[in-house]
Parts: structure tokens; sequence; C-alpha cells
């Protein structure tokens, strides 16, 4: 069973929903497994809370 974790900056509803469904569409096909059989895992990250190039995220 395949878990995949996904970390990132927060995102609406509807595209987490369209990201898991992109995500077991692709182990489906290059696995050959049921979908059931793949969970994604999504970890969101407050933009005050992780940095890039030296600034917070929530200071571009």
């Amino acid at each position: 069973m395949p878990i995949v974790t996904v970390q990132q900056g927060p995102r609406t509803t509807e595209l987490k929903r369209e990201l898991v469904k992109q995500i077991t569409d692709a182990f489906v096909t290059a696995y050959q497994i049921p979908a059931e059989t793949v969970q994604v895992w999504i970890h969101e990250v407050p933009t005050d809370s992780w940095g890039a190039a030296g600034k917070l995220t929530a200071d571009k």
C-alpha cells in the first residue's frame, strides 16, 4: 500500500481534492494497483512557519 506525503503551504480544498486524485491515478497507472490501496497525506505548513531564500514565506 503506497503512502504519499505532501508537505505544502495552505491550499483550497478543491486544489487538494484534485491533487489527491491525480497522485492516486498516477500510482494506479504506474503500479497497476487498485485506487483503494493508495493513501495521500497532506501536511500543510502555515506561511509563517517556513521560509525560502532567507525569508519567511509569509513576508513575500
